[in-house]
């Protein structure tokens, strides 16, 4: 409705509606809704792209919810660009957008002028455990980031690790 009108008011801009899947946002909780619960539950916190199907019709539950989306959005007639954060990472296309590492503390601090009560600081990246899959929410540390690496301590081992910005173990988020 808003492209359409914005169309009317500018028909010399082009424009594209562009349906972005967050389909490497960690599964929080099964859904009750979905046959197979029992197999999603060994899967909490890991990509929806790294889960399997509790339907059985696609290669992953990401990749099933993505095709619903498509199919619900096709049926209206909508013209949309349809993109994948599993895909964008993986293709390296999103390893541009990693240089907030480089600039995090000036961000920081430009953010922290604009908002009144900045509770904590807000996570840049959020790196997926190399063992488990499982999204961290951890912070990072500031140490590698100017080579876009992701330093962070590992919630169950204590362990420092490393993780490269190849867009295959980071996703960005904002989280409070």
């Amino acid at each position: 409705m808003v492209r359409h009108a914005f169309s009317i008011l500018a028909p010399d801009i082009a424009t594209r509606l562009i349906c972005f899947s967050d389909d490497m946002d960690g599964l929080r909780k099964v859904p009750e809704n979905v046959p197979n619960a029992d197999l999603l539950a060994e899967h909490l916190e890991k990509p929806l792209t790294a889960i399997p199907d509790p339907f059985g019709t696609h290669d992953s539950f990401g990749a099933h919810n993505n095709a619903r989306l498509r199919a619900f959005l096709d049926s209206f007639g909508f013209d949309y660009e349809f993109m994948s954060a599993t895909q964008m990472y993986r293709s390296g296309a999103f390893d541009r957008p990693l240089a907030i590492l480089e600039n995090y503390q000036p961000c920081w601090t430009l953010f922290c002028r604009h908002w009144a009560k900045p509770a904590a600081r807000p996570i840049p990246v959020l790196p997926l455990c190399p063992q488990t899959g499982r999204v961290l929410m951890v912070p990072v540390r500031a140490p590698g980031c100017e080579r876009r690496h992701v330093a962070y301590t590992h919630p169950d081992t204590g362990v420092g690790n490393d993780n490269t910005g190849d867009g295959r173990r980071v996703q960005t988020a904002v989280e409070g």
